[in-house]
């Protein structure tokens, strides 16, 4: 027994180091929206694709593991799997909660020195400002006028220069809750499928069987429709999702069957 929760903590800690990182780098560099509302839409987005990537995955190549070692023994299986998800879900949404809250102190923090700046180094503000109309194609004299009319007013001054200076949007204050709630959700709702099928069997290789089927092709459906959001090709990035859990759970089935000898 210990030496197969040792094998499901190894499964989850390689996985969901590997695959958290990867989608999220992914997914974030495919969101490049800058209204409001779509900014919205997008954090929600990325957040269910968080969640749900490592939800589908995770816990299928844990069963997987699980189900070349235990011979049979189903109960274990889909009791460490609920512990898995549940584990999951917490670890995932603090992870997303603690990623909001730094991004939040992140604008604090650069707001004050804004202000700071306007205070000491005005001059020098006032030529960015002036820089960065230009760049916009602004003629001198026209660039001039815009210039001395944003800096009437400090704090369009720090809002103008907050996002187009340092490239910066005001977090939703609420956007650390969020994020936990979406991302850990969203976990349960995808570990949830790989696991279910284990629900209705006597047998662990059956459960797999069936398992296999089901979130491969909850896999696919998930890659395809986050790959034609982010722009990609949706075919092939649902084949890459896809992939990438089978060879997560044939490698976890693998390594549990050669531990077991």
């Amino acid at each position: 027994m210990n030496a197969l929760l040792s094998l499901a903590k190894f499964i989850h800690f390689c996985l969901n180091l590997a695959q958290s990182n990867y989608i999220k780098i992914a997914f974030m560099n495919d969101t490049h929206l800058h209204l409001e509302e779509h900014l919205k839409s997008s954090d929600m987005l990325t957040d269910i694709v968080i969640g749900m990537s490592d939800g589908l995955t995770v816990p299928f190549a844990l069963a997987a593991g699980l189900s070349g070692a235990v011979q049979g023994n189903v109960n274990l299986i889909w009791i460490a799997g609920i512990a898995e998800i549940a584990a999951g879900s917490i670890a995932m949404g603090l992870g997303g909660f603690l990623a909001g809250k730094t991004e939040q102190d992140h604008y604090a923090s650069e707001l004050k020195n804004e202000y700071w700046e306007l205070k000491h180094k005005r001059e020098v503000e006032i030529e960015e400002v002036r820089k960065v109309f230009l760049e916009w194609g602004l003629s001198p004299s026209t660039a001039e006028e815009a210039t001395q009319e944003i800096i009437k007013d400090e704090k369009r001054w720090v809002e103008f220069m907050m996002k187009h200076e340092l490239g910066l949007e005001e977090p939703d204050p609420k956007r650390a809750r969020k994020s936990a709630f979406n991302i850990g959700t969203s976990y349960i709702v995808g570990g949830l499928v790989p696991l279910t099928p284990y629900f209705f069997v006597t047998d662990a290789i059956e459960g797999l069987k069936i398992s296999a089927v089901i979130t491969l092709i909850c896999l696919y459906i998930f890659g395809f429709f986050k790959s034609k959001i982010t722009g990609v090709n949706p075919w092939w990035g649902g084949l890459k999702v896809m992939m990438t859990g089978a060879i997560a759970a044939a490698a976890a089935f693998s390594i549990a069957k050669l531990i077991q000898g």
